[in-house]
C-alpha cells in the first residue's frame, strides 16, 4: 500500500514536469499547437445575465425612457435590456403579467396606466409616495413581491433645484387635479410653499384632492376654478394631459404667467403650455424633459441600487 501511494506521488510530480514543459516551450514557440492546446486553458464563453426593464403605457413609441436607461446602464456598469411596451385599451394587467412571467424585472408606467397599476398592486404594496398619488409609476419584482412607487414628485423637485427655481416660500399654482397633480403635491408640500393652490375645471375633483392633502400636511392648500385663478402667484406648474390629445393652451389670462416662473410637465413637441409661456413671461420656462430624467434616475436606483448621475444624459437629450 505504501508503496503504491508513493507511485501515484512521484507520477503526479512527474506529470506536473511534463505539463510545466510543455507550456514552456508552447510559449517559446518549440512545441506544434494542437500539443500546446491540449494544455492550454480553454476559457468557457458564459453570457451575462441581462435583466429585463420596459416603460408601459398609450402610447409609448414616442418615449426618451429606453434611451435615458441604457445611458444610465452604460455609466454605472449594469447589464440590463429596456424596451417599450405598449398597452392596450383594458389590457394592463395582463399585458404586464405576461412580461413577468417572461423574466421582467421592472416596469416604469406611464399614461394612462399609473391608476391600473396602483389598483393591481394595492395599498399594501406601495410606497407613501404611491399611496397618497393613488397611481404608481414604478414597478419592481424583488424576486418574490412586486412593489409599487411613485418617483415624479422626487424627479420635479430636482429639475426644478437643478433650474435654480425654488419653492420654499413661494405661492405654486397647478394647473390640473387629476393623477399628474396628485403624484407631485407630496413632494411640493413637504418643500413648504406659502401656498399651493389647484385650478381644475372640474372643481369637485379639485376639492377631493385638496380634502385627502390637507389633512396630512401643514401646507396651505386650495382649489379655484380654472376661470377664476388671479394673478398672484411665483411658480405655475401644468399638469394637465389636455396638450397630449390637443393643441389648444390651458384656459387662463395671460396675464396670470407675466411675471412667474413655469413650468411644463409635459415634453418636447407636446409641451404647448411651456411654448406658450415662454413668450410671454419674465421669468423662466422649462418643458418636463428634466423631471423626465430625474424620475428614471430615481426609478433606477430603485431597481439596481446604485444612482446614477443625470447631467450627461441632460446634455446628451438636449443636443439630440
Amino acid at each position: 500500500m505504501a508503496r503504491s501511494h508513493k507511485r501515484r506521488g512521484w507520477g503526479l510530480r512527474g506529470g506536473c514536469l511534463v505539463i510545466a514543459r510543455l507550456f514552456y516551450t508552447c510559449s517559446s514557440g518549440d512545441e506544434p499547437h494542437g500539443v500546446a492546446s491540449i494544455f492550454r486553458p480553454r476559457a468557457e464563453a458564459v453570457k451575462p445575465a441581462v435583466d429585463h426593464y420596459a416603460v408601459c403605457g398609450n402610447p409609448v413609441g414616442h418615449s426618451l425612457s429606453p434611451r435615458i436607461h441604457a445611458a444610465f446602464a452604460a455609466s454605472t456598469g449594469q447589464m440590463m435590456r429596456y424596451d417599450r411596451l405598449l398597452i392596450p385599451d383594458g389590457g394592463f394587467v395582463p399585458t404586464i403579467e405576461v412580461f413577468f412571467n417572461q423574466g421582467g424585472k421592472g416596469l416604469n408606467v406611464t399614461l394612462p396606466c399609473k391608476s391600473d397599476a396602483f389598483a393591481w398592486l394595492g395599498e399594501a404594496r406601495c410606497a407613501t409616495s404611491a399611496i397618497e398619488a393613488r397611481a404608481v409609476n414604478t414597478i419592481r419584482w424583488d424576486g418574490e413581491e412586486f412593489w409599487g412607487f411613485n418617483t415624479d414628485g422626487t424627479g420635479l423637485l430636482r429639475d426644478l433645484t437643478f433650474h435654480g427655481i425654488c419653492v420654499a416660500d413661494r405661492r405654486l399654482l397647478i394647473l390640473g387635479a387629476g393623477g399628474a397633480a396628485r403624484g407631485v403635491l407630496p413632494e411640493l408640500l413637504s418643500a413648504k410653499p406659502a401656498l399651493i393652490t389647484l385650478a381644475n375645471r372640474n372643481m369637485a375633483r379639485a376639492e377631493e384632492v385638496v380634502r385627502d392633502f390637507r389633512q396630512r400636511y401643514s401646507t396651505p392648500l386650495e382649489a379655484v376654478e380654472l376661470s377664476k385663478v388671479s394673478p398672484d402667484f411665483d411658480l405655475i406648474i401644468n399638469a394637465t394631459s389636455a396638450a397630449l390629445t390637443a393643441s389648444s393652451r390651458p384656459d387662463i389670462d395671460p396675464a396670470i404667467i407675466q411675471t412667474a416662473d413655469c413650468y411644463d410637465m409635459v415634453y418636447g413637441a407636446n409641451a404647448r403650455f411651456h411654448h406658450w409661456a415662454r413668450d410671454i413671461t419674465r421669468g423662466k420656462s422649462l418643458d418636463g424633459l428634466g423631471m423626465l430624467i430625474e424620475q428614471a434616475a430615481e426609478a433606477f436606483s430603485i431597481w439596481r441600487g446604485v444612482r446614477p448621475e443625470t447631467i450627461s444624459v441632460r446634455n446628451l437629450l438636449i443636443q439630440a
